[in-house]
């Protein structure tokens, strides 16, 4: 049994996300990022088949982002209130992650197991921002979803998927707590 990390634990157990419109600048420096995404990078990848990859969108990105979700929307029809919420939040954004999945040919990895290992990523992307001080929270939407959307203003390939966005900075407010899940209505215990 390895020793018991207190203070991480103690971080897990009070661990939230920051609220997007509380992300402010300064946003994590390259090298603090580096840092960050390297912690993410240590996620569970059964196989070694690192079915995941980043694509950082600095501030002229998310603005460009930005311009393309205001663009897109009525294209496909999505109603107002849908593209302008998602306009104004990647307009103000200082940084954001965009962890991509690619799952890769494999007898031995199921395409499911590859999705879990992008979702531990990036889950693993915003405890380490916050780990460093930094405020974080994990998001998609309908553009994400967008082939078209993801290969013209993203950068994916044909066969690549988001597997969530990850906005990051400094938070602007204290982040409120939010009800936690009742264990006792949520867990099953198998004794035999």
């Amino acid at each position: 049994m390895t020793e018991k990390n207190q203070a991480a634990l103690d971080f897990l157990l009070s661990r939230r996300s920051t609220p997007i419109p509380a992300l402010k600048a300064p946003a994590p420096t390259r090298e603090e990022l580096t840092t960050i995404l390297t912690a993410a990078a240590r996620s569970p990848d059964h196989g070694k088949l690192e079915p995941w990859r980043f694509v950082v969108l600095e501030k002229p990105a998310l603005e460009r982002v930005a311009q393309a979700i205001a663009k897109r929307g009525p294209e496909l029809g999505i109603e107002q209130a849908k593209i302008d919420k998602p306009v104004g939040v990647y307009g103000n954004s200082p940084l954001a992650v965009v962890v991509v999945q690619n799952t890769k040919e494999s007898d031995k990895v199921p395409a499911i197991e590859q999705t879990y290992s992008a979702g531990a990523v990036c889950l693993s992307l915003v405890n380490a921002a916050m780990a460093m001080g930094f405020g974080a929270n994990w998001v998609s939407n309908w553009f994400s979803h967008d082939k078209q959307f993801r290969e013209e203003v993203f950068g994916l390939t044909a066969d690549e998927t988001v597997a969530g966005i990850i906005h990051l900075g400094t938070p602007s407010a204290t982040t409120p707590d939010r009800p936690r899940p009742d264990l006792d209505q949520i867990t099953t215990w198998v004794a035999e």
